[in-house]
Protein backbone atom coordinates (compact mmCIF):
# COMPACT_ATOMS: atom_id res chain seq x y z
CA UNK A 1 0.00 0.00 0.00
CA UNK A 2 1.17 3.60 -1.07
CA UNK A 3 1.93 5.68 1.59
CA UNK A 4 1.57 9.58 1.11
CA UNK A 5 5.27 9.91 1.14
CA UNK A 6 5.39 7.53 -2.38
CA UNK A 7 2.20 9.04 -3.55
CA UNK A 8 3.73 12.30 -3.91
CA UNK A 9 6.90 11.27 -5.01
CA UNK A 10 5.14 9.13 -7.96
CA UNK A 11 3.04 12.39 -8.77
CA UNK A 12 6.40 14.23 -9.37
CA UNK A 13 7.58 11.70 -11.72
CA UNK A 14 4.45 11.11 -13.85
CA UNK A 15 3.26 14.55 -15.50
CA UNK A 16 4.81 14.94 -18.68
CA UNK A 17 1.83 17.44 -19.38
CA UNK A 18 3.32 19.52 -16.15
CA UNK A 19 6.76 19.82 -17.52
CA UNK A 20 5.39 21.13 -20.92
CA UNK A 21 3.57 23.94 -18.55
CA UNK A 22 6.96 24.27 -17.03
CA UNK A 23 8.78 24.97 -20.16
CA UNK A 24 6.30 27.80 -21.33
CA UNK A 25 5.65 29.45 -17.72
CA UNK A 26 9.77 29.21 -17.09
CA UNK A 27 11.47 29.32 -20.15
CA UNK A 28 8.90 31.24 -23.20
CA UNK A 29 10.22 34.81 -24.08
CA UNK A 30 8.12 36.83 -21.76
CA UNK A 31 6.56 39.29 -24.37
CA UNK A 32 5.02 36.27 -26.06
CA UNK A 33 4.14 34.34 -22.90
CA UNK A 34 2.19 37.22 -21.52
CA UNK A 35 0.47 37.83 -24.70
CA UNK A 36 -0.57 33.90 -24.67
CA UNK A 37 -1.59 33.93 -21.34
CA UNK A 38 -3.30 37.50 -21.37
CA UNK A 39 -5.01 37.10 -24.69
CA UNK A 40 -7.22 34.15 -24.03
CA UNK A 41 -8.09 35.98 -20.48
CA UNK A 42 -9.04 39.21 -22.14
CA UNK A 43 -11.38 38.14 -24.76
CA UNK A 44 -12.84 35.62 -22.22
CA UNK A 45 -13.46 38.11 -19.97
CA UNK A 46 -14.76 40.80 -22.37
CA UNK A 47 -17.09 38.13 -23.88
CA UNK A 48 -18.46 36.93 -20.42
CA UNK A 49 -19.17 40.48 -19.66
CA UNK A 50 -21.34 40.81 -22.42
CA UNK A 51 -23.84 38.69 -20.03
CA UNK A 52 -24.36 42.47 -18.71
CA UNK A 53 -23.76 44.65 -21.88
CA UNK A 54 -26.29 42.58 -23.74
CA UNK A 55 -28.85 42.23 -20.93
CA UNK A 56 -28.68 46.27 -20.82
CA UNK A 57 -29.47 46.71 -24.03
CA UNK A 58 -32.34 44.68 -24.45
CA UNK A 59 -33.72 45.58 -21.28
CA UNK A 60 -33.07 49.22 -22.64
CA UNK A 61 -34.98 48.94 -25.39
CA UNK A 62 -37.47 46.16 -24.68
CA UNK A 63 -38.36 47.57 -20.97
CA UNK A 64 -36.83 51.56 -20.51
CA UNK A 65 -34.76 52.88 -18.64
CA UNK A 66 -36.50 52.12 -15.47
CA UNK A 67 -35.32 49.10 -16.20
CA UNK A 68 -31.88 49.52 -16.72
CA UNK A 69 -31.53 51.16 -13.45
CA UNK A 70 -33.06 47.91 -11.66
CA UNK A 71 -30.60 45.49 -12.75
CA UNK A 72 -28.13 48.32 -12.17
CA UNK A 73 -29.48 48.03 -8.03
CA UNK A 74 -28.91 44.56 -8.03
CA UNK A 75 -25.60 44.74 -9.75
CA UNK A 76 -24.42 44.90 -6.10
CA UNK A 77 -25.67 41.59 -4.74
CA UNK A 78 -24.05 40.17 -7.95
CA UNK A 79 -20.42 41.48 -7.08
CA UNK A 80 -21.19 39.83 -3.95
CA UNK A 81 -21.31 36.72 -5.80
CA UNK A 82 -18.72 37.40 -7.58
CA UNK A 83 -16.49 38.22 -5.03
CA UNK A 84 -16.91 35.07 -3.78
CA UNK A 85 -15.86 33.34 -7.02
CA UNK A 86 -12.85 35.61 -6.99
CA UNK A 87 -11.65 34.95 -3.15
CA UNK A 88 -11.25 30.98 -3.65
CA UNK A 89 -10.38 31.47 -7.55
CA UNK A 90 -7.83 34.08 -6.83
CA UNK A 91 -6.39 32.93 -4.40
CA UNK A 92 -6.35 29.40 -5.26
CA UNK A 93 -4.49 30.46 -8.82
CA UNK A 94 -2.04 31.79 -7.04
CA UNK A 95 -1.26 28.69 -4.81
CA UNK A 96 -1.16 26.65 -7.91
CA UNK A 97 0.97 28.58 -10.32
CA UNK A 98 3.21 28.84 -7.02
CA UNK A 99 3.47 24.83 -5.95
CA UNK A 100 3.91 24.00 -9.88
CA UNK A 101 6.90 26.53 -10.20
CA UNK A 102 8.46 24.14 -7.23
CA UNK A 103 7.39 21.19 -9.26
CA UNK A 104 4.73 20.14 -6.45
CA UNK A 105 1.79 18.69 -8.07
CA UNK A 106 -0.14 17.52 -4.83
CA UNK A 107 -0.07 20.35 -3.50
CA UNK A 108 -1.49 22.19 -6.85
CA UNK A 109 -4.18 19.56 -7.22
CA UNK A 110 -4.70 19.66 -3.51
CA UNK A 111 -5.50 23.89 -3.83
CA UNK A 112 -7.45 22.99 -7.10
CA UNK A 113 -9.91 20.24 -4.79
CA UNK A 114 -9.97 22.76 -1.94
CA UNK A 115 -11.14 25.42 -4.10
CA UNK A 116 -13.99 23.86 -5.88
CA UNK A 117 -15.83 22.80 -2.48
CA UNK A 118 -15.43 25.94 -1.00
CA UNK A 119 -17.32 27.50 -4.38
CA UNK A 120 -19.65 25.01 -4.45
CA UNK A 121 -20.36 24.89 -0.31
CA UNK A 122 -20.10 29.04 -0.34
CA UNK A 123 -22.36 29.78 -3.21
CA UNK A 124 -25.35 26.90 -2.14
CA UNK A 125 -25.16 29.38 1.49
CA UNK A 126 -25.84 32.56 -0.53
CA UNK A 127 -28.52 31.19 -2.26
CA UNK A 128 -30.09 30.39 1.04
CA UNK A 129 -29.15 33.77 2.45
CA UNK A 130 -30.21 35.28 -0.82
CA UNK A 131 -33.69 33.66 -0.59
CA UNK A 132 -34.39 34.66 2.87
CA UNK A 133 -33.14 38.25 2.90
CA UNK A 134 -33.66 39.62 -0.42
CA UNK A 135 -35.89 42.32 0.19
CA UNK A 136 -34.07 43.79 2.38
CA UNK A 137 -30.92 43.55 0.76
CA UNK A 138 -31.95 45.00 -2.67
CA UNK A 139 -33.77 48.21 -0.47
CA UNK A 140 -29.99 48.83 1.45
CA UNK A 141 -29.22 48.74 -2.28
CA UNK A 142 -30.60 51.86 -3.30
CA UNK A 143 -34.24 50.20 -4.41
CA UNK A 144 -37.46 52.97 -4.54
CA UNK A 145 -40.65 52.22 -4.71
CA UNK A 146 -40.71 52.54 -8.62
CA UNK A 147 -37.47 50.21 -8.95
CA UNK A 148 -38.53 47.67 -6.47
CA UNK A 149 -40.64 45.31 -8.50
CA UNK A 150 -38.26 45.26 -10.96
CA UNK A 151 -35.56 44.32 -9.01
CA UNK A 152 -37.02 41.58 -7.30
CA UNK A 153 -38.01 39.90 -10.77
CA UNK A 154 -34.70 40.23 -11.62
CA UNK A 155 -32.80 39.72 -7.95
CA UNK A 156 -34.94 36.24 -7.07
CA UNK A 157 -33.89 34.62 -10.25
CA UNK A 158 -30.16 35.71 -10.12
CA UNK A 159 -29.75 34.19 -7.01
CA UNK A 160 -30.43 30.70 -7.85
CA UNK A 161 -27.24 30.48 -10.20
CA UNK A 162 -24.43 31.34 -7.61
CA UNK A 163 -23.06 27.91 -7.26
CA UNK A 164 -22.52 27.87 -10.69
CA UNK A 165 -21.39 30.92 -10.99
CA UNK A 166 -19.02 30.75 -8.12
CA UNK A 167 -17.45 27.71 -9.61
CA UNK A 168 -17.05 28.96 -13.06
CA UNK A 169 -15.39 31.91 -12.01
CA UNK A 170 -12.96 29.64 -9.59
CA UNK A 171 -12.73 26.83 -12.17
CA UNK A 172 -11.28 29.49 -14.75
CA UNK A 173 -9.31 31.07 -12.64
CA UNK A 174 -7.69 27.75 -11.47
CA UNK A 175 -6.80 26.89 -15.38
CA UNK A 176 -5.16 30.00 -16.61
CA UNK A 177 -2.80 28.94 -13.84
CA UNK A 178 -2.05 25.90 -15.08
CA UNK A 179 -0.87 27.36 -18.67
CA UNK A 180 -4.76 26.35 -20.13
CA UNK A 181 -5.85 30.13 -20.54
CA UNK A 182 -7.90 29.12 -23.74
CA UNK A 183 -9.92 26.77 -21.60
CA UNK A 184 -11.11 29.19 -19.52
CA UNK A 185 -11.51 31.33 -23.02
CA UNK A 186 -13.52 29.32 -24.35
CA UNK A 187 -15.77 28.95 -21.16
CA UNK A 188 -16.64 32.06 -20.74
CA UNK A 189 -17.00 32.22 -24.61
CA UNK A 190 -19.40 29.21 -24.31
CA UNK A 191 -22.00 31.20 -21.58
CA UNK A 192 -21.50 34.68 -23.63
CA UNK A 193 -22.72 33.63 -26.91
CA UNK A 194 -25.34 31.71 -24.86
CA UNK A 195 -26.79 34.18 -23.14
CA UNK A 196 -26.84 36.64 -26.33
CA UNK A 197 -29.31 33.98 -27.94
CA UNK A 198 -31.56 33.54 -24.80
CA UNK A 199 -31.94 37.04 -24.22
CA UNK A 200 -33.08 37.58 -28.16
CA UNK A 201 -35.57 34.51 -27.60
CA UNK A 202 -36.41 35.17 -23.94
CA UNK A 203 -37.12 39.07 -24.27
CA UNK A 204 -37.87 39.83 -27.48
CA UNK A 205 -39.55 36.50 -29.36
CA UNK A 206 -41.42 35.45 -25.56
CA UNK A 207 -41.43 39.04 -24.09
CA UNK A 208 -40.33 37.85 -20.42
CA UNK A 209 -38.74 41.01 -20.08
CA UNK A 210 -36.72 41.39 -16.98
CA UNK A 211 -37.42 37.86 -15.76
CA UNK A 212 -36.25 36.98 -19.47
CA UNK A 213 -32.87 38.70 -18.96
CA UNK A 214 -32.20 36.99 -15.54
CA UNK A 215 -33.10 33.37 -16.52
CA UNK A 216 -30.84 33.90 -19.93
CA UNK A 217 -27.88 34.83 -17.54
CA UNK A 218 -28.19 31.54 -15.12
CA UNK A 219 -28.48 29.36 -18.14
CA UNK A 220 -25.68 30.53 -19.78
CA UNK A 221 -23.45 30.77 -16.44
CA UNK A 222 -24.49 26.79 -15.76
CA UNK A 223 -23.48 26.29 -19.23
CA UNK A 224 -19.62 27.56 -18.39
CA UNK A 225 -19.99 25.55 -15.13
CA UNK A 226 -20.51 22.25 -17.08
CA UNK A 227 -17.99 23.13 -19.49
CA UNK A 228 -15.20 23.54 -16.82
CA UNK A 229 -16.35 20.60 -14.79
CA UNK A 230 -15.99 18.13 -18.34
CA UNK A 231 -12.57 19.56 -18.45
CA UNK A 232 -11.58 18.77 -15.12
CA UNK A 233 -13.04 14.91 -15.30
CA UNK A 234 -11.65 13.77 -18.79
CA UNK A 235 -8.52 13.99 -17.19
CA UNK A 236 -6.98 16.63 -19.90
CA UNK A 237 -6.17 19.14 -17.16
CA UNK A 238 -2.52 18.84 -15.84
CA UNK A 239 -3.74 18.48 -12.55
CA UNK A 240 -5.86 15.94 -11.07
CA UNK A 241 -8.98 15.99 -8.90
CA UNK A 242 -9.42 13.18 -6.23
CA UNK A 243 -12.00 12.69 -3.18
CA UNK A 244 -9.11 13.46 -0.82
CA UNK A 245 -8.05 16.65 -2.75
CA UNK A 246 -11.63 18.24 -1.77
CA UNK A 247 -11.13 17.48 1.80
CA UNK A 248 -10.54 20.70 3.29
CA UNK A 249 -7.06 21.60 4.45
CA UNK A 250 -6.95 24.36 7.26
CA UNK A 251 -2.76 25.88 6.06
CA UNK A 252 -4.63 25.11 2.13
CA UNK A 253 -8.05 27.13 2.99
CA UNK A 254 -6.21 29.88 5.17
CA UNK A 255 -3.38 30.61 2.37
CA UNK A 256 -6.31 30.63 -0.12
CA UNK A 257 -8.51 32.93 1.56
CA UNK A 258 -5.43 35.36 2.53
CA UNK A 259 -4.30 35.64 -1.01
CA UNK A 260 -7.84 35.77 -2.36
CA UNK A 261 -9.17 38.31 0.30
CA UNK A 262 -8.00 41.36 -1.60
CA UNK A 263 -10.06 40.50 -4.64
CA UNK A 264 -12.99 39.57 -2.26
CA UNK A 265 -12.63 42.70 -0.43
CA UNK A 266 -11.96 45.17 -3.78
CA UNK A 267 -15.20 43.49 -4.82
CA UNK A 268 -17.08 43.38 -1.99
CA UNK A 269 -16.22 47.15 -1.19
CA UNK A 270 -16.95 48.04 -5.08
CA UNK A 271 -20.90 46.53 -4.18
CA UNK A 272 -20.76 48.38 -1.02
CA UNK A 273 -19.56 51.80 -2.58
CA UNK A 274 -22.12 51.35 -5.65
CA UNK A 275 -24.71 51.05 -3.28
CA UNK A 276 -23.71 54.17 -1.45
CA UNK A 277 -23.68 55.96 -5.03
CA UNK A 278 -27.16 54.07 -5.40
CA UNK A 279 -29.10 55.55 -2.47
CA UNK A 280 -26.81 58.40 -3.03
CA UNK A 281 -28.47 59.37 -6.18
CA UNK A 282 -32.29 58.23 -5.62
CA UNK A 283 -32.20 59.81 -2.33
CA UNK A 284 -31.52 63.25 -5.19
CA UNK A 285 -34.57 61.93 -6.39
CA UNK A 286 -32.74 60.98 -10.13
CA UNK A 287 -34.09 58.12 -11.58
CA UNK A 288 -32.58 58.72 -14.78
CA UNK A 289 -29.32 59.74 -13.04
CA UNK A 290 -29.80 55.81 -12.01
CA UNK A 291 -30.04 54.93 -15.51
CA UNK A 292 -26.91 56.87 -16.69
CA UNK A 293 -24.96 55.40 -14.03
CA UNK A 294 -26.24 52.51 -15.13
CA UNK A 295 -25.09 52.72 -18.56
CA UNK A 296 -21.64 54.25 -17.92
CA UNK A 297 -20.77 51.25 -15.64
CA UNK A 298 -21.75 48.80 -18.31
CA UNK A 299 -19.22 50.53 -20.86
CA UNK A 300 -16.22 51.19 -18.26
CA UNK A 301 -16.55 47.79 -17.06
CA UNK A 302 -15.91 46.20 -20.49
CA UNK A 303 -12.60 48.28 -20.19
CA UNK A 304 -12.19 46.81 -16.87
CA UNK A 305 -12.44 43.18 -18.06
CA UNK A 306 -9.46 43.80 -20.38
CA UNK A 307 -6.98 45.28 -18.11
CA UNK A 308 -8.18 42.59 -15.57
CA UNK A 309 -7.41 39.90 -18.56
CA UNK A 310 -3.89 41.02 -17.99
CA UNK A 311 -3.49 41.21 -14.78
CA UNK A 312 -4.55 37.51 -14.88
CA UNK A 313 -2.31 36.18 -17.23
CA UNK A 314 0.14 38.11 -15.90
CA UNK A 315 -0.51 36.58 -12.55
CA UNK A 316 0.30 32.75 -13.16
CA UNK A 317 3.53 33.60 -15.19
CA UNK A 318 4.60 36.30 -11.82
CA UNK A 319 3.50 33.38 -9.63
CA UNK A 320 5.55 30.42 -11.24
CA UNK A 321 8.57 32.83 -11.75
CA UNK A 322 8.87 33.77 -8.46
CA UNK A 323 8.52 30.10 -7.10
CA UNK A 324 11.16 29.80 -9.52
CA UNK A 325 13.15 32.37 -8.36
CA UNK A 326 14.10 33.61 -11.63
CA UNK A 327 13.14 37.23 -10.46
CA UNK A 328 14.04 38.80 -13.73
CA UNK A 329 11.05 37.33 -15.45
CA UNK A 330 8.62 38.40 -12.58
CA UNK A 331 10.28 42.20 -13.47
CA UNK A 332 9.87 41.97 -17.31
CA UNK A 333 6.09 41.03 -16.90
CA UNK A 334 5.41 43.22 -14.55
CA UNK A 335 6.22 45.92 -16.87
CA UNK A 336 4.74 44.96 -20.03
CA UNK A 337 1.39 44.24 -17.81
CA UNK A 338 1.46 47.64 -16.95
CA UNK A 339 2.62 49.00 -20.33
CA UNK A 340 -0.47 47.36 -21.76
CA UNK A 341 -3.04 48.19 -19.22
CA UNK A 342 -2.65 51.27 -19.29
CA UNK A 343 -2.44 51.24 -23.15
CA UNK A 344 -6.36 50.20 -22.81
CA UNK A 345 -7.02 53.03 -19.88
CA UNK A 346 -5.83 54.88 -21.83
CA UNK A 347 -8.32 54.39 -24.86
CA UNK A 348 -10.89 53.60 -22.93
CA UNK A 349 -10.40 57.48 -21.58
CA UNK A 350 -10.49 58.77 -25.21
CA UNK A 351 -13.89 56.77 -25.98
CA UNK A 352 -15.42 57.80 -23.21
CA UNK A 353 -14.73 61.71 -23.29
CA UNK A 354 -14.87 61.93 -26.96
CA UNK A 355 -17.94 59.40 -27.81
CA UNK A 356 -20.39 59.14 -24.92
CA UNK A 357 -23.14 59.65 -26.56
CA UNK A 358 -23.28 57.22 -29.57
CA UNK A 359 -22.33 54.57 -26.62
CA UNK A 360 -25.55 55.71 -24.28
CA UNK A 361 -27.38 55.54 -27.87
CA UNK A 362 -26.61 51.69 -27.92
CA UNK A 363 -28.42 51.16 -24.79
CA UNK A 364 -31.40 53.84 -24.96
CA UNK A 365 -32.76 56.56 -27.76
CA UNK A 366 -34.38 58.35 -24.30
CA UNK A 367 -33.04 61.91 -24.91
CA UNK A 368 -32.96 62.89 -21.40
CA UNK A 369 -30.59 59.84 -20.52
CA UNK A 370 -28.69 60.63 -23.21
CA UNK A 371 -27.84 64.26 -22.23
CA UNK A 372 -27.50 63.74 -18.61
CA UNK A 373 -25.25 60.49 -19.50
CA UNK A 374 -23.03 62.16 -21.64
CA UNK A 375 -21.89 64.90 -18.63
CA UNK A 376 -21.93 61.63 -16.36
CA UNK A 377 -19.66 59.52 -18.57
CA UNK A 378 -17.23 62.69 -19.34
CA UNK A 379 -16.68 63.48 -15.24
CA UNK A 380 -16.21 60.18 -14.26
CA UNK A 381 -13.66 58.91 -16.87
CA UNK A 382 -11.32 61.59 -16.00
CA UNK A 383 -8.54 59.62 -14.16
CA UNK A 384 -8.95 56.91 -16.23
CA UNK A 385 -5.93 56.07 -17.41
CA UNK A 386 -4.62 55.83 -14.03
CA UNK A 387 -6.66 52.68 -13.35
CA UNK A 388 -4.37 49.97 -15.42
CA UNK A 389 -1.62 50.49 -12.86
CA UNK A 390 -3.55 50.31 -9.90
CA UNK A 391 -5.11 46.82 -11.11
CA UNK A 392 -1.69 45.01 -12.24
CA UNK A 393 -0.35 46.33 -8.48
CA UNK A 394 -3.28 44.16 -7.22
CA UNK A 395 -2.05 40.88 -9.66
CA UNK A 396 1.26 41.28 -8.59
CA UNK A 397 0.74 41.17 -4.93
CA UNK A 398 -1.18 38.38 -5.24
CA UNK A 399 1.02 36.59 -7.58
CA UNK A 400 3.80 37.03 -4.80
CA UNK A 401 1.78 35.78 -2.11
CA UNK A 402 1.48 39.28 -0.71
CA UNK A 403 -1.68 38.82 0.71
CA UNK A 404 -1.61 41.83 3.08
CA UNK A 405 -0.21 44.30 0.33
CA UNK A 406 -2.60 42.70 -2.21
CA UNK A 407 -5.61 43.90 0.35
CA UNK A 408 -4.37 47.46 1.64
CA UNK A 409 -4.16 48.11 -2.46
CA UNK A 410 -7.42 46.49 -3.30
CA UNK A 411 -9.00 48.61 -0.23
CA UNK A 412 -7.56 52.23 -0.84
CA UNK A 413 -10.08 53.09 -3.67
CA UNK A 414 -13.25 51.62 -2.75
CA UNK A 415 -12.88 51.88 1.00
CA UNK A 416 -9.97 54.30 2.18
CA UNK A 417 -10.66 57.16 -0.21
CA UNK A 418 -14.01 56.45 -2.94
CA UNK A 419 -16.42 56.13 0.36
CA UNK A 420 -15.33 59.89 2.27
CA UNK A 421 -15.64 61.18 -1.60
CA UNK A 422 -19.30 59.97 -2.09
CA UNK A 423 -20.20 61.23 1.32
CA UNK A 424 -18.56 64.76 1.24
CA UNK A 425 -18.72 65.53 -3.42
CA UNK A 426 -22.12 65.60 -3.68
CA UNK A 427 -23.37 67.80 -0.34
CA UNK A 428 -20.97 70.33 -2.17
CA UNK A 429 -21.59 69.61 -6.13
CA UNK A 430 -25.20 67.38 -6.18
CA UNK A 431 -25.21 64.94 -8.70
CA UNK A 432 -22.17 66.10 -10.35
CA UNK A 433 -20.18 65.38 -6.76
CA UNK A 434 -21.31 61.39 -7.67
CA UNK A 435 -20.09 61.76 -10.73
CA UNK A 436 -16.65 63.82 -9.55
CA UNK A 437 -16.74 60.96 -6.84
CA UNK A 438 -14.58 58.21 -8.69
CA UNK A 439 -11.72 60.24 -10.61
CA UNK A 440 -10.63 61.61 -7.23
CA UNK A 441 -10.39 58.62 -5.41
CA UNK A 442 -8.78 57.11 -8.23
CA UNK A 443 -5.84 59.66 -8.43
CA UNK A 444 -5.04 59.55 -4.72
CA UNK A 445 -5.33 55.77 -4.63
CA UNK A 446 -2.52 55.70 -7.69
CA UNK A 447 0.02 57.62 -5.89
CA UNK A 448 -0.32 54.91 -2.73
CA UNK A 449 -0.31 52.38 -5.20
CA UNK A 450 2.93 53.80 -7.16
CA UNK A 451 4.98 54.35 -4.04
CA UNK A 452 3.88 50.63 -2.94
CA UNK A 453 4.66 48.90 -5.96
CA UNK A 454 7.88 51.13 -5.70
CA UNK A 455 9.01 49.31 -2.43
CA UNK A 456 7.73 45.97 -2.94
CA UNK A 457 10.11 45.29 -6.01
CA UNK A 458 13.39 46.74 -4.41
CA UNK A 459 12.93 45.01 -1.48
CA UNK A 460 12.05 41.69 -3.86
CA UNK A 461 13.99 38.38 -2.65
CA UNK A 462 13.53 34.73 -3.89
CA UNK A 463 10.87 32.76 -2.44
CA UNK A 464 11.11 29.74 -0.24
CA UNK A 465 9.02 26.62 -0.81
CA UNK A 466 6.61 26.40 1.30
CA UNK A 467 5.49 22.55 1.52
CA UNK A 468 1.69 22.20 2.24
CA UNK A 469 0.72 20.87 5.35
CA UNK A 470 -2.06 19.00 7.38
Amino acid sequence: MMTRKNREESALKMPPKMGLKSDMLGKEKVGLLLFKMSAPAIIGMMVQYLYNIVDGIFIGHYVGPIGLGAIHIVMPMQMILMALGMLFGIGGASIISRRMGNNDQEGASLSLGNMIALCLGSGFLCVLFGVLAGDLMIRLSGANEALMPYCRSYFYIIILGTPMFTFSMAGSSSARAEGNANVAMISMLIGAILNILLDALFIVYLGFGIKGAASATVLSMSASAVYLILFYVSGKSVLSIHLRHMILKRAVVWEMASIGMSDFARTLAMSLTMALMNNTITRLGEEISMAAFAVFFRVSGFLFMAMMGIGQGAQPIIGFNYGANQLDRVKKTLRLAILWATIISLFGFAILEIFPGPLIRIFSSDPELIRIGKNACRLMVIAFPLIGYQMIAVSLCQALGKAGAALFLALSRQVVFLIPMILILPRIFGITGVWLALPAADAVTFVVTFCLVTLIMRNLTPSAKKPITE
